[in-house]
């Protein structure tokens, strides 16, 4: 385990992760996934944690086998339409995933992933945690109404409060 990137997560546990999304900032990105479900039929998922747990950090363990470890525990793969969206914010390794369930993904691909995740990094680096969170959400919710526009029955499948993972 490298001593710089263990004492970003214990850090990042101690300071970011109350400052970078407070309650309000948490309660505006539940609104902004419950306005975007109303435009698809997609589901969506927010879920920021500070560092990894100290047993996966020992092991090496990245930011992407952590959000498809939460992407099975929050159940994201568990709708109708396989139209699940997991966003994952692991701030000790400044580190933005978005997986999506393999209904969506075979319609999309992995391009605009990337791309989604760049943005939202950006504005990360900026110090702006809840303009990149409410914009990756608003451009995930464009891509989704694209490939899975609402039909006559749009149930609400998984809850839209963000997720912080401790």
């Amino acid at each position: 385990m490298k001593l710089g990137r263990a004492l970003r997560h214990l850090l990042a546990e101690c300071f970011a992760l109350r400052r970078a999304f407070p309650p309000g900032t948490l309660s505006a990105i539940e609104r902004a996934i419950a306005a975007s479900e109303s435009r698809h039929r997609g589901e969506l998922r927010f879920a920021v944690e500070a560092g990894l747990p100290w047993l996966a950090l020992a092991r090496g363990g990245t930011a992407r086998e952590r959000a498809a470890e939460l992407f099975a525990r929050l159940r994201v793969w568990d709708t109708e339409e396989n139209s699940g969206v997991l966003v994952y914010l692991l701030l000790g390794d400044r580190a933005v995933e978005i997986l999506a369930d393999r209904g969506i993904h075979a319609r999309v691909g992995e391009g605009p992933w990337r791309d989604i995740c760049e943005r939202m990094r950006a504005a990360f680096a900026l110090g702006e945690f809840e303009r990149g969170a409410l914009a990756g959400i608003e451009a995930i919710g464009e891509l989704l109404a694209r490939h899975f526009p609402p039909g006559r029955e749009n149930p609400d499948e998984l809850p839209d409060r963000p997720v912080v993972v401790r």
